[in-house]
């Protein structure tokens, strides 16, 4: 089923009769396996007002992302959030849409310093499992009431309601864009580096680490020109007693670098893949000495707090131990964090809680949620294990 309007999708949803499968462009296929009737979003698509001097942006679900930053770009403007385009790490193809970016919450690397797809998400249109349609937000900033809706649907992966339109608030693109690259870096140190400069008055928009080989640590500025030049300088002063520094200048590099980063290429592979978020402390201290030789293919992004792991073999044992470690407080001194199997074939992904386990009372909140929005319990179920 591939409706091309709003009305022909309610129509859909209200008549099904089993489970759907609602997908956008198919370029994330993330939790379990769902098995019922395809609801593909592709065809509901187009920007519906875009205005440039409020910075707001409103489409519909299946447009894709190519289109909106190509119409933004056109403008001087962008998602700051810079959504990861899953495709290299998953070796899917397809076109990722608008829709996909807000059902998974999908952030990159500038989440750091800006915040998630959610938090620039000012309203959403979507059928629920009834198939009535509902809207909440709008195309301003404001205060809400009750349930707040745009937040809930960000993350929750078509299982509460399938997204026909969106809005968001966009940034400008800054002047200049430079990124420090700290040579030779690792455990304690990288974690040092990211800490001093996330943490500094210079207003770093990117910092991750590649072990390895080669390690190194990345930090973004972004801005004015004379700003960004500044910034650089001070920020190297900041670091200077951790060793070898350089600087990318060049637009194209650090395109291509932080588009690597956003896009996990390292790991593309990797057989098994996951996205572990925990405080930076435990994943640098706690986390990956605990894991061992499991942690040689690694990469780290916001400052430390988020971890893309890679395996080849013993997938669904480290899954396992993982989600154990994550949840362990010894090691997790943050109190909570979250390993989510990102990429595993069909039977991995079938055989695992995929997601990390809620707590008992989240648990429930979640299933009442899904209850209230699904109570026939058709919209990808089982998706989130």
């Amino acid at each position: 089923m591939k409706p091309k309007t709003e009305a022909e999708l309610a129509d859909m949803v209200g008549a099904a009769s089993g489970p759907l499968h609602v997908f956008g462009g198919g370029t994330r296929p993330i939790g379990h396996p769902v098995t019922g009737a395809a609801l593909g979003l592709s065809d509901m698509s187009g920007i519906v007002d875009y205005e440039p001097g409020a910075l707001t942006l409103v489409a519909k679900a299946g447009t894709p992302v190519a289109g909106i930053e190509a119409a933004l770009a056109g403008e001087g403007q962008r998602l700051a959030f810079e959504p990861m385009d899953h495709r290299v790490l998953l070796g899917t193809s397809g076109t990722p849409t608008i829709g996909g970016v807000v059902a998974a919450n999908v952030s990159g690397p500038r989440r750091v310093a800006v915040g998630a797809a959610r938090d620039f998400l000012l309203g959403v249109r979507f059928v629920d499992g009834r198939g009535r349609v509902l809207k909440n937000g709008g195309r301003v900033m404001k205060n809400v009431t009750g349930y707040d809706l745009v937040k809930l649907l960000a993350g929750s992966h078509g299982t509460l309601g399938v997204l026909s339109e969106v809005s968001f608030k966009v940034l400008p693109t800054p002047e200049a864009v430079r990124t420090l690259v700290l040579h030779g870096v690792t455990g304690r140190d990288a974690l040092d580096a990211m800490t001093r400069a996330i943490t500094s008055p210079f207003e770093v928009s990117g910092a991750a680490h590649l072990p390895g080989d080669d390690p190194r640590v990345l930090l973004r500025i972004e801005g004015f020109a004379g700003s960004v030049a500044y910034r650089v300088d001070r920020l190297k002063a900041l670091l200077a007693d951790l060793g070898e520094i350089s600087v990318i200048d060049t637009p194209e590099e650090n395109a291509a670098l932080w588009r690597a980063i956003r896009d996990v290429e390292a790991l593309k592979d990797r057989a098994a893949v996951w996205r572990i978020s925990m405080t930076p402390g435990a994943m640098m201290t706690g986390l990956l000495p605990a894991l061992g030789d499991d942690a040689r293919h690694v990469q780290l992004d916001w400052a430390g707090g988020l971890c893309w792991l890679g395996a080849d073999t013993g997938a669904a044992e480290l899954h396992g131990r993982l989600q154990a470690l994550v949840a362990d407080r010894d090691v997790n001194a943050g109190g909570g964090g979250h390993a989510t199997l990102i990429k595993g074939d069909e039977a991995l992904r079938a055989s695992v809680p995929v997601f990390q386990p809620q707590p008992a009372p989240i648990a429930a909140l979640s299933e009442g949620l899904r209850d209230r929005f699904d109570p026939r319990g058709i919209l990808n179920p089982g998706l989130m294990g």
